[in-house]
């Protein structure tokens, strides 16, 4: 049986974030392990302002098991994922835990097999394949 199994990869740029609108600003109070409580120009409680994610991704790869060994290398291969929001992700990885075949299906086909039975993928960037 061909086996399918989702590799994280980021994003983890903060600027990739922030181009999409999905970071955000909050206040929060220093600690001890902040760097200017540590050098004695601030101290522990006082507000900070700091720039968050609001809206956390997912993306990677999904890798593939039990492959011909003579068609492809070590009998594996890998299809490349999009950005999708992280609920999407996790969704996904959990299904394809448990998601086998036996033949090699396309990405298109998981991801339509996937969205026949859970809610659909929220796709970033609405470019889906």
């Amino acid at each position: 049986m061909i086996s399918y199994l989702t590799n994280y990869m980021g994003p983890i740029n903060i600027d990739w974030y922030r181009e999409r609108g999905f970071t955000g600003m909050r206040v929060r109070p220093l600690n001890e392990y902040d760097r200017s409580v540590r050098e004695g120009r601030a101290q522990v409680g006082d507000p900070i302002e700091v720039e968050e994610v609001t809206v956390s991704c997912g993306a990677g790869r999904i890798d593939i098991y039990g492959l011909d060994e003579a068609e492809y290398y070590n009998g594996m291969y890998e299809y490349s994922v999009p950005p999708m929001k992280i609920d999407s992700w996790n969704r996904l990885t959990e299904w394809l835990d448990d998601f086998e075949t036996e033949e090699l299906w396309t990405f298109e086909q998981i991801i339509e097999e996937f969205e026949r039975n859970n809610e659909p993928v929220e796709w970033i960037d609405d470019d889906r394949f």
